[in-house]
């Protein structure tokens, strides 16, 4: 192989792992929405698990060493997902894993 093929694929791999970095940390933040999941519905639950068996599965849109399709999945979903509970706090539902309303005078006693 010549000098610049070696070069590109070095850059491939530099891409390809940080598609996946990028993916994983996104999946991680989906997770993590896991625990408000039965305050959010059935949509929060089918965005939820279809983005992760989207993620896990491996007949994609685009091959698996290229991750963009799988980060632009989790991403919609952690949006929607995101909107869900804004909606749920708007409307003045407390939804599972978060923590109960302080009177209004417990508000300046609270740590951060």
């Amino acid at each position: 192989m010549s000098r610049q093929a070696w070069v590109l694929v070095v850059i491939a791999g530099i891409l390809a792992i940080a598609t996946l970095a990028g993916a994983v940390v996104l999946a991680v933040r989906v997770v993590r929405t896991r625990r408000m999941l039965t305050g959010l519905g059935t949509g929060g639950k089918v965005a939820f698990y279809g983005a992760l068996i989207y993620t896990i599965f491996p007949v994609d849109v685009l091959p698996d060493p290229i991750y963009l399709d799988d980060m632009g999945v989790l991403a919609g979903a952690l949006i929607y997902l995101t909107r869900l509970v804004h909606k749920r706090r708007a409307a003045g539902r407390r939804l599972p894993g978060q923590p109960d309303a302080l009177p209004e005078g417990d508000r300046a006693r609270r740590v951060p």
